[in-house]
C-alpha cells in the first residue's frame, strides 16, 4: 500500500477512535491507581462506562458513526471498560475456592452495567 496516497478523510474515523481509544486507556489506569480495593476498579469501569454509552446513543442529535460517537462511544468507552479484566478477576475468585463471590460478582456487574445503560440513556432523555 502506498501511503502517499491514502485519502486523509479515510483515516479520520481511526485517528478518532485511536484518541478517544488512549483517553479511554489513561482513566482505566488512574482509576486503577486510585481504586484498588477487591476489584472494585474494575466493576467501577464498566458501570461508569455503560453509563456514560447509554448516555451518548441516547442523544437524539447524535450520528451513530459520527466522529463524536467514534471517539467517544467507541474509542474512549471501549478501552475504558473492561470486560477481559472483569472474566479474570471472577474466574479467579472461582478458582480460589470463592465461587459464591465469583458469581455474585458476575451477576452484580452484569446487572449493575444494564442498569447502568438504561439510567444513561434516560438522563440524557430526561435533559434532551
Amino acid at each position: 500500500m502506498n501511503l502517499s496516497v491514502i485519502d486523509p478523510f479515510v483515516l479520520g474515523p481511526f485517528v478518532l477512535v485511536g484518541l478517544g481509544g488512549a483517553g479511554g486507556a489513561v482513566a482505566r489506569y488512574l482509576v486503577g491507581e486510585y481504586v484498588e480495593r477487591d476489584n472494585l476498579d474494575t466493576f467501577a469501569v464498566n458501570v461508569t462506562g455503560s453509563f456514560l454509552l447509554g448516555a451518548l446513543v441516547a442523544v437524539p442529535s447524535l450520528d451513530p458513526v459520527g466522529p463524536a460517537t467514534l471517539a467517544a462511544g467507541i474509542g474512549f468507552c471501549g478501552a475504558f471498560t473492561t470486560f477481559s479484566s472483569f472474566a479474570v478477576q471472577t474466574v479467579r475468585l472461582a478458582e480460589t475456592g470463592r465461587p459464591r463471590r465469583a458469581i455474585v460478582t458476575a451477576v452484580g456487574t452484569l446487572v449493575a452495567a444494564l442498569l447502568a445503560v438504561a439510567l444513561g440513556a434516560a438522563v440524557v432523555t430526561a435533559l434532551w
